[in-house]
């Protein structure tokens, strides 16, 4: 057979699909591409560590900002407590809240990537 030039067709190639080292890399990554049971498995362990890691933030951050309106329900005279002409309800709630979600975020992300970095580190092995 010869190509549309006229010419000889280029030589064979030998395609290997892993080296020694390779294998299991290349094995994990087509599990997980097919859609296996293993690779399944895999993307089903990743999805449920990330919803476990999204429900306990969520949680964290509803009984810290929900402990707030509680705390001044329990004790109502720190209610009238102010600050700068500014009652304490407001300053917690309207100022210190944000940089407290900030946080909280900061802190989902980095875990989640750690959760991502586990799962990569784990077909990349």
């Amino acid at each position: 057979m010869s190509t549309a030039a006229g010419g000889p067709p280029p030589p064979r190639q030998r395609v290997v699909l892993a080296q020694r080292r390779g294998a299991r890399i290349v094995r994990t990554r087509t599990e997980v591409q097919q859609q296996t049971e293993v690779g399944d498995a895999m993307v089903r362990g990743l999805v449920r560590a990330q919803l476990g890691l999204a429900v306990r933030v969520g949680l964290a951050t509803v009984l810290l900002l929900g402990a707030i309106p509680v705390l001044f329900h329990l004790v109502p005279r720190l209610s009238e407590v102010t600050l700068l002409g500014v009652r304490l309800p407001w300053i917690l709630l309207g100022v210190v809240g944000y940089p407290v979600l900030l946080g909280i975020a900061w802190v989902y992300v980095r875990l989640a990537e750690r959760n991502e970095q586990d799962f990569t580190d784990l077909t990349d092995d």
